[in-house]
């Protein structure tokens, strides 16, 4: 008899949660100062989100964020306070999402298959875009996060 292998952290047989990671990504506007709140367009979801994806087995949940915000934005950022954990149901999984306040310091948007568009919009105009309600708090505790209002 051979022995049992494991099944992978996250198979879908064990029932763990999908692990995920993302940044509630802002900027100070070139034009007039004020705070923008980053959002992308995935084309297969038709949805608008804040810049997120699952992580790689064994990578941290910051170093995922921060690299999906690279990989969907083409921005880098600098991390600050960390936001709420997010639980859902994803295709009928539980799926856990962790997010951070990240502010972008360079880099630019080019589209892609995952993401083809990319908004700099105000807080209020972010929250309205959305399309999960959940996604809008984070915008809410990001303001909060910073002492800002909206």
């Amino acid at each position: 008899m051979s022995p049992a292998s494991p099944a992978p952290p996250s198979s879908p047989a064990d029932g763990a949660p999908v692990r995920a990671a993302g940044c509630v990504l802002w900027r100070r506007s070139p034009v007039d100062g004020e705070l923008e709140i980053c959002l992308v367009h995935r084309p297969k979801y038709d949805d608008w989100s804040h810049p997120k994806g699952k992580l790689k087995r064994g990578e941290d949940a910051l170093a995922g964020a921060l690299r999906e915000v690279v990989e969907e934005t083409g921005y880098t950022a600098r991390p600050d306070a960390e936001l709420a954990t997010l639980r859902y149901l994803a295709a009928g999984r539980p799926k856990e999402v962790r997010y951070w306040a990240a502010e972008a310091t360079g880099g630019g948007f080019v589209p892609n298959t995952e993401v083809d568009r990319l908004l700099w919009l105000s807080p209020v105009t972010a929250r309205h875009r959305l399309t999960q309600p959940r996604d809008r708090e984070l915008v809410t505790e990001m303001l909060l996060s910073y002492g800002r209002s909206h």
